[in-house]
């Protein structure tokens, strides 16, 4: 019982040692966007972090693969290693289009989806932190809560974000480089909570 208990211990564990990974990437495209200068040598390491969290959730994948024993049910892993690597994947596509549709300065709505998007991380983390012994810890219900919260907060920015861009921009080809990347930065917020979505599915089955 101690070798499956280990087993399934090193699930919990990839997956905070991934959910740390993207608080990595989270915070470093939170200084791209608020602080908008060298602005191709920091997509660039964007691009880097991407990479290692893809290499974190190939981790999960793995052991998933190689594993009789999980925690909880196979689909349920797979879909949260997967979710967590769309939160990432979203902010390196924002930061490329910023290349891409040459950005030439933020707006300040992508500065506080930004903020939402590091602080969703940061409750993820403490989310994951608990999830170990989610049968006991009403933690975990709580950070799902929270991270709900977040994205409704984030909702809120992104319909104010469109309709002042649709209200005061004149310049067509501006409103659909930011409504592309209002969407992108959108995503990243829904797949935070995503995470947290299937989490909280995961508890109410071993309630």
């Amino acid at each position: 019982m101690i070798g499956v208990r280990k087993k399934e211990d090193t699930f919990f564990q990839l997956f905070q040692n991934s959910i740390e990974h993207i608080g990595s990437a989270a915070l470093f495209f939170h200084e791209l966007v608020t602080d908008y200068v060298d602005v191709r040598r920091k997509v660039e390491h964007m691009k880097e972090l991407e990479t290692e969290c893809d290499k974190e959730a190939h981790k999960v994948l793995e052991a998933l693969h190689a594993s009789f024993v999980t925690p909880f049910d196979r689909e349920d892993i797979y879909d949260i290693a997967r979710e967590m690597d769309n939160i990432v994947d979203s902010m390196e596509e924002v930061a490329n289009r910023f290349l891409v549709f040459d950005v030439h300065s933020m707006r300040p709505e992508a500065k506080a989806m930004t903020e939402i998007i590091v602080k969703s991380v940061d409750e993820l983390k403490v989310l994951f932190a608990h999830l170990g012994n989610m049968k006991k810890d009403r933690k975990v219900m709580e950070q799902v809560i929270e991270v709900n919260r977040l994205e409704n907060e984030g909702d809120l920015v992104y319909r104010d974000a469109m309709s002042r861009l649709f209200r005061e921009e004149k310049d067509p080809v501006e409103i659909i480089k930011w409504q592309l990347i209002f969407d992108l930065l959108e995503e990243s917020i829904d797949a935070c909570e995503g995470v947290a979505n299937i989490i909280e599915g995961v508890v109410m089955k071993h309630a």
